[in-house]
């Protein structure tokens, strides 16, 4: 008998999953986890003349300069359940590209590995607004995108989402800060939005670069109430695949 095609909610386009590794970024980093990357984004960070800083995974949905066909391929649901509880990480960190682009197949999956005994944080540029039954087994780590992405900012903001995260107590709010004058955005958006917790994360793709980065952040980020996250996976074995 031929077996029936799966659906929607069954499948994923995935671009690469790793680990066990650390989790680099946001209040879970240094723990150890496993992470499925997605593939597609609705936006396209970096891509404006004057960024001060490009996205770091273009091969999840940057066609002009990859084979996209080549960097993603369609997996089940069941097939990364299966390869998620073979190992020892109780955190799974679902991340993209923009995950919630896949949400009816993301949210079985979610809600399979919390079945399953694991813990589940979704990376999200919050500018889609992901279903109620997502937040009941997810954690949101919601990056929304400044200035300094070179994208307009009636594509990054989006309101409605921002205040139905903050809302929700199921998210925490990162933002990827190059120099001070970058947190008095990010406040203008925290006490617009009720963004609450806040952590400002330094750009870079070398550890100097973003340790430097920390240092002339730090103090600021303390005095507005804030918290500082590393990218530790980047201090460690700095901008490879699969770290």
């Amino acid at each position: 008998m031929t077996e029936a095609p799966l659906k929607l909610q069954e499948l994923l386009l995935v671009a690469e999953r790793f680990g066990p590794t650390l989790q680099g970024e946001g209040p879970s980093a240094g723990q150890s986890a496993l992470f499925v990357r997605l593939s597609g984004c609705n936006l396209a960070c970096g891509s404006a003349t004057g960024a001060a800083f490009a996205c770091d995974t273009p091969y999840t949905w940057d066609q002009r300069r990859y084979d996209l066909s080549a960097e993603s391929h369609r997996e089940s649901v069941g097939e990364v359940l299966k390869w998620a509880t073979a190992h020892p990480p109780e955190l799974v960190v679902i991340t993209g590209g923009e995950p919630l682009l896949q949400q009816p197949a993301l949210l079985t999956l979610a809600q399979q590995l919390s079945a399953a005994g694991k813990r589940i944080e979704i990376e999200t540029n919050a500018t889609i607004a992901p279903a109620l039954e997502l937040l009941a087994v997810a954690r949101l780590n919601a990056s929304p995108k400044l200035a300094n992405s070179g994208m307009a900012a009636r594509r990054r903001i989006v309101g409605p989402v921002l205040q139905m995260l903050a809302g929700s107590g199921r998210a925490i709010f990162k933002f990827v800060a190059c120099d001070r004058a970058d947190l008095a955005e990010i406040d203008a958006l925290v006490r617009q939005y009720a963004l609450a917790p806040v952590w400002v994360m330094p750009e870079g793709t070398t550890g100097e670069v973003v340790l430097g980065r920390a240092r002339g952040l730090a103090e600021q980020v303390l005095a507005r109430g804030w918290n500082l996250s590393l990218r530790t996976h980047i201090v460690l074995w700095g901008d490879v695949r699969g770290r």
